[in-house]
């Protein structure tokens, strides 16, 4: 699955519901994160879910443990899956505080380099929390 990803269409019909994010409590790190955003967004426009103490919630999705514990996964009010950079940006744009700097990280080549850097940054962290034990 590629991080890099074209914004989603607008769908036909106005959607509702919240933003549901995956993220893994375990990591010390994307914990932190988390609660920050948490503080930040109004609780109704998304759904936190931690697949360290909930994993179960991934089935239906089809989604991999493993996956979501390496990247932050997310699905917009549409039904359509963020990965990684993208996942991550959503979420930011939810945060009023944090608009200014969207809008040049979704510039075509910044867009690019935000998700080569996610994904290298996720990728050490992962094998970081590994080698720490963090599960």
């Amino acid at each position: 699955m590629s991080d890099i990803s074209p914004a989603p269409a607008q769908p036909a019909e106005p959607a509702t519901g919240p933003h549901v994010v995956y993220y893994n409590s375990a990591c010390p790190v994307c914990d932190a994160g988390v609660c920050a955003m948490r503080a930040r967004i109004a609780e109704g426009d998304v759904e936190w879910v931690d697949v360290h103490r909930n994993p179960e919630r991934l089935a239906p999705l089809g989604l991999d443990l493993e996956d979501v514990r390496e990247r932050l996964h997310l699905v917009d009010p549409s039904g359509h899956l963020q990965v990684g950079a993208p996942a991550l940006l959503t979420t930011w744009s939810l945060q009023s505080r944090w608009s200014w700097l969207l809008k040049p990280l979704n510039w075509p080549g910044l867009r690019t380099l935000t998700s080569w850097a996610y994904i290298a940054f996720a990728r050490e962290l992962y094998r970081w929390n590994r080698r720490q034990g963090h599960w």
